[in-house]
């Protein structure tokens, strides 16, 4: 059965077929959802990418869950209002950054989770509470970096739960995600 499709947007440095985007795919497989990932390796400008993500899936039909990281975060959250998901799950994502033709995007979707490092030294974990607070997003804060390559554990679990919140699964609750991963701050 399909529930609809995952799409993910990958961040500069990185590539459709990295760790994150992978593990997270499977996670989606698995509760019914196709998956695509665009590549964007030959495309470094980010309102680019935005183009060329709005120009792929503007007439998508099926419910849509957008998944970024890092520039790709900033490429789904623009997007967010022209493609309209249900849903955008947001990794370290590139807010408020100069060069970046949209300062202050504003997430179209009906729940909206962010994941970011508290070591974060290439995107300040603090662009991401500003956005979290300003739009009522669900925001993690990890002990991480700015890749999460730690914490791709947790991020496979919050993922399958924020997945299954979508669905309006009772499996999703803040107190089960607080529970999953101890001495993490969950900013909500």
């Amino acid at each position: 059965m399909n529930k609809g499709i995952v799409i993910f947007s990958h961040g500069k440095e990185s590539s459709p077929g990295g760790a994150k985007i992978t593990a997270l795919s499977d996670v989606a497989r698995e509760r019914g959802f196709a998956t695509e990932s665009l590549d964007f390796t030959d495309l470094p400008n980010p309102d680019g990418r935005v183009q060329r993500f709005v120009d792929r899936y503007a007439h998508e039909k099926r419910p849509i869950v957008l998944v970024g990281s890092s520039m790709g975060g900033y490429v789904a959250t623009v997007a967010s209002s022209t493609v309209q998901p249900v849903g955008l799950f947001l990794m370290a994502p590139a807010f408020y950054l100069p060069g970046y033709a949209v300062q202050s995007p504003a997430p179209v979707a009906q729940k909206t989770v962010i994941v970011h490092g508290w070591n974060d030294d290439v995107i300040p974990a603090e662009h991401s509470i500003r956005f979290a607070g300003q739009h009522r997003a669900e925001l993690f804060l990890v002990d991480g970096d700015h890749f999460l390559a730690g914490q791709l554990p947790f991020l496979v679990e919050l993922f399958g739960l924020f997945l299954d919140r979508l669905n309006d699964s009772p499996r999703y609750s803040l107190g089960v995600v607080r529970a999953l991963h101890r001495g993490h701050r969950a900013v909500v």
